[in-house]
């Protein structure tokens, strides 16, 4: 590595990790995301909220109701984890379900006027929480570093 690349590198001060391990993307995707998750976990908490009560509600706002199996499918959410992430929404009254007049046997969900209310709620806490992880960058880097990941995801999760 030349000079130049190496000031290019962020300084990660005194521990002074072996600059192979900082050239591996995978490894800087995998930093990033351990401290991305504790920030975006503990912000949330002091919401009293979950990431997973975020996807569901977003999903919910953005696509309409949809049975359990389709919110996992939409959110992430393993299907075992899903019932119970509807019931501690449910038990706050941020979500609605009712059987399925197509098929008793499944629920179909839907957001609540208070979920959508605290949808809002939680868009505003994750606006401050993405601003504090993206601090060391403009605007302009934040646009470009968000269409390069979902480029990345995309590619890799494609047929999945």
């Amino acid at each position: 590595m030349s000079r130049a690349e190496a000031g290019e590198m962020p300084d990660d001060g005194p521990r002074r990790t072996p600059d192979r391990l900082r050239r591996r993307a995978s490894r800087l995707l995998s930093q990033l995301t351990m401290r991305s998750d504790r920030l975006i976990n503990e912000g949330l908490a002091r919401a009293d909220a979950r990431k997973w009560h975020y996807a569901v509600l977003a999903s919910l706002h953005e696509h309409g109701p949809g049975s359990q199996a389709e919110l996992s499918t939409r959110s992430g959410i393993y299907r075992s984890d899903m019932v119970g992430v509807l019931n501690e929404l449910a038990e706050r009254d941020l979500v609605q379900r009712v059987p399925d007049p197509e098929d008793r046997r499944r629920n179909i969900i839907t957001i609540s006027a208070r979920g959508r209310r605290r949808l809002l709620r939680l868009d505003k806490v994750l606006d401050d929480l993405h601003e504090e992880l993206l601090a060391p960058l403009s605007q302009a880097e934040r646009d470009q570093f968000v269409r390069l990941t979902t480029r990345l995801l995309d590619h890799h999760t494609r047929g999945s």
